[in-house]
This record gives structure tokens, sequence and C-alpha cells, in this order.
């Protein structure tokens, strides 16, 4: 047998049922047509050429079809889906974030290789911002996110998006082992503190002296005791004459009452 490269793209290597190729890479907003991909930037998922998915149908690939993505250069991997094959032959589509993972700059190259991954069981993630802290549900948001992920790799920052704004997470860690499926997956989620965040500073609230304020304990004892010292009003309207004050009476002077067992009436 012979085998000829009459293109200008590479041929994928296929050995033991395994797809492994390069591809020149680039975001998707270099995709290419009227229609807008933005939903490609929100997940882990990959535009790959129609050769790929010709390769791919030849082989015993296990569904879903998983990937492990390496820049050779820099040492860097990471692992994802495919969204579609409708690529130009020889390039890629990958999200921005995934790019930046890999170290990739636009149309750098990256070798793609068919794996496969066990299912997650655990995952945690670090916030790289407080911000994602003012989320009212923060798991079910980033639950809902992940659906458009096919898998995580330890130590990937994630991007997800939500009202308009772009969120990004490191992937802590993940159960099994430190890349996993989550696709139709019973997984746990966990969360470090974010990036940069602080416990708020508990204030100790001292007791101010209560110095300036005026005690009345001894008032009574100086004044003495004072029965019916309140002035009152004549119901004909006239001024009721001035009455001396009575004198104070000392607490010692009050002397308890001694009945006249001698008194008679008439």
């Amino acid at each position: 047998m012979f085998s000829f490269n009459m293109f200008d793209h590479p041929i994928p290597r296929v050995f033991q049922n395994r797809f492994s190729t390069q591809y020149r890479c680039f975001s998707v907003s270099m995709l290419a047509g009227p229609n807008d991909r933005s939903d490609v930037e929100k997940g882990g998922k990959i535009i790959m050429p129609p050769s790929a998915l010709d390769q791919l149908s030849r082989l015993n690939i296990t569904y879903p079809m998983l990937f492990k993505l390496t820049n050779k250069n820099s040492d860097r991997m990471t692992h994802c889906g495919v969204l579609e094959f409708v690529a130009d032959e020889g390039i890629c589509y990958l999200p921005h974030w995934m790019m930046q993972n890999l170290l990739l700059e636009e149309g750098g190259l990256v070798q793609v290789e068919s794996v496969n991954l066990q299912v997650a069981t655990y995952s945690k993630f670090q916030p790289q911002s407080p911000d994602f802290l003012d989320i009212t549900n923060p798991k079910a948001v980033l639950e809902n996110a992940l659906r458009n992920f096919a898998c995580l790799t330890t130590g990937d920052v994630i991007a997800i998006n939500y009202n308009e704004k772009i969120y990004e997470l490191r992937v802590m860690e993940t159960k099994p082992d430190k890349a996993v499926s989550i696709i139709e997956c019973d997984m746990n989620v966990d969360f470090d503190a974010p990036l940069g965040y602080k416990e708020p500073e508990r204030q100790v609230q001292h007791e101010e002296s209560t110095e300036g304020e005026a005690d009345h304990s001894s008032y009574a004892g100086e004044l003495g005791f004072r029965a019916f010292s309140g002035s009152g009003n004549r119901l004909d309207g006239k001024k009721k004459g001035v009455e001396p004050s009575p004198s104070p009476i000392k607490p010692g002077d009050i002397k308890r009452g001694i009945p006249n067992y001698e008194f008679k009436l008439g």
C-alpha cells in the first residue's frame, strides 16, 4: 500500500483505534460565516473539519467523542469534546479560554488525540474573582453552565457566562482522575474561597464610658422624702393661694404609728 499526501492539510495518524493529528487552531471569533457562534465560547467543545468525522467514523471510537489537546511547545494540555465538524480542512476552532490554558496564539499548532475518560464523581472550583459571590445561587449557575462542557481537567481555568458577564473558575480537583468526563454524570460540586477574597473584619464594640451621664441615685437622699409635694388647681379657676412647701422629712423621722386603744366615739 502507498499513501500520498495530495492535500495541504495534515493527514490524521490512525493506530490502535486512536485518532491523532495536528491542526492549526483559531479562536471562535475567527470562524467564517454569517452565523454567530458565540455559543462555542460558553462551553468546552471545539469545532473540527469534516475529514476528522470521516476518520473517526471508521474507528471503534467510544461515544461520546472526547479529545486530548496538547501544545507541544509549552507542554500544556487539556481535554474537550467536539461540537461540530464544519471547520476548514487542517483547522480547528477553540474557545478563547481554552487557547489561553494551552498558551496558544492564533494559528498555532495543537495536537488532537481521541481519549477515553472516567465519569466524574467530584469536582472543586475556585472563582478567580470575589465577584462570583454576588451571584444569588452560584452552585446552580455553575451546574447549568457545565452542561455545555464535555469534560474537566485539573488545573484548567474555565470561563462561564452569566447575565452578560464572564466568570473564570479554576478547576482545583476532580475525581476519580485528573481529567474526567462530565456528560450525564452525578457529580458533587464544591467551591474554594475566591481568589483575592478576604474575610470581613469583625468590629469589636467597646462599651462607652458613662462619665457624662448624670447620677440621680443620691437625688432622693439629698432632698429627703416629701409627701404630696406637687401643686394643685382650684375647680372655680381661681388661683390657689401659695402655701409654704412642707419641710423635707428625713427618713429617720418617719415612725411607725401606734394605735390609741382608749379612743372612743362621741
